[in-house]
């Protein structure tokens, strides 16, 4: 069938384009439950809500839920005595975190990933053998500072990569264990820990693997069309681990440009110019109407047909805090 520019007798002066679109992106099962927890807070007991930390990275949804009425901050001491509940962030917290809340009895609704909290109970696990724990993860991120925290100061010793690895002393080679970040380079950790398995054969690893489910999907997603794609957009916040990492990936995948992008209105057009394929993909704290917007903008200035690529299909839900459960889900 004909456009209806042709059939006006005009031309579609735009360049074309297919447009390929990772699937599995966007939200994982973590992110929509600690977005619904503070949105069901606010629904249940009225502003305000009290978040520490971002709920996920993306300015997108803070913005959102700040609209609605939640306050975000950095610490508990900045939030006043009141009986409002208190969100904990979707990357976990330091154990003194909740120990400071209970002291002001504060009202606590915990949204840490169900799969953060796993690599928390893992930690004490080995940290209760008498291990030496080694953690791969990246310095600074919240779920790092966290799972860091739920242990004794120094027990705890940070693998960023493979040099890292290679240098690291234990104090008993035959009593170390491994844990990871939940939202890491899937390559990348496998060979640091090829390292540290080559280095201490007796080494304890998880009884799962910690990078999450979310985290693998979308890396293989990436990996399925990055090769096909003149450029690649992954939408996503720079604070954003897992977004960051698909981006390495898709470049690593064969894809010879890859950015990182978080709306439509940041688009720097001369980096498309010329292109006739192109790979869009979503950290998994982005929400899809950012995806909508990207691929709007897009249809715009290019003809633009969009191929869904699916490598895998996801049906995880993780249950609400108990005070929530009994509220219809939004």
């Amino acid at each position: 069938m004909s456009s209806p520019d042709r059939a006006n007798g005009r031309h579609d002066r735009r360049p074309p384009l297919t447009i390929y679109l990772a699937a599995p992106r966007g939200f994982c099962a973590g992110v929509d439950r600690a977005i619904q927890i503070v949105e069901l807070a606010l629904e249940k007991y009225g502003a305000p809500v009290y978040v520490r930390h971002e709920i996920v990275h993306n300015r997108y949804v803070v913005e959102s839920l700040k609209a609605k009425g939640a306050i975000f901050v950095e610490e508990l001491d900045e939030i006043p005595d009141t009986d409002a509940p208190i969100v904990f962030s979707a990357h976990g917290v330091p154990k003194a975190v909740p120990a400071a809340a209970a002291t002001r009895r504060m009202f606590v609704l915990d949204a840490t990933c169900p799969l953060v909290s796993k690599v928390h109970v893992e930690a004490e696990r080995l940290y209760g053998e008498g291990r030496e724990i080694l953690l791969i993860g990246h310095a600074g991120h919240p779920e790092v500072i966290g799972t860091t925290g739920q242990l004794p100061q120094g027990a705890v010793h940070l693998i960023e990569t493979v040099e890292d690895a290679m240098r690291f002393t234990p104090k008993n080679p035959d009593r170390l264990a491994v844990i990871t970040q939940t939202t890491l380079s899937v390559d990348d950790t496998k060979e640091i820990l090829r390292v540290l398995k080559e280095r201490f054969p007796t080494l304890a690893l998880p009884r799962k693997d910690d990078i999450c489910y979310a985290t693998t999907n979308r890396q293989d997603a990436v990996k399925k069309i990055a090769p096909h794609c003149d450029r690649m957009i992954v939408v996503g916040a720079p604070n954003s681990s897992n977004s960051l990492r698909l981006v390495e990936v898709a470049e690593r995948a064969g894809c010879r440009e890859a950015m990182l992008v978080q709306r439509a209105a940041e688009i720097e057009w001369p980096r498309f110019s010329g292109i006739s394929t192109l790979g869009i993909t979503a950290g998994a704290s982005a929400p899809e109407v950012l995806v909508d917007e990207i691929i709007d903008a897009f249809k715009a200035r290019f003809a633009a047909e969009v191929k869904s690529v699916t490598t895998a299909e996801e049906d995880i839900a993780f249950k609400l805090p108990r005070e929530l459960r009994e509220m219809p889900a939004l």
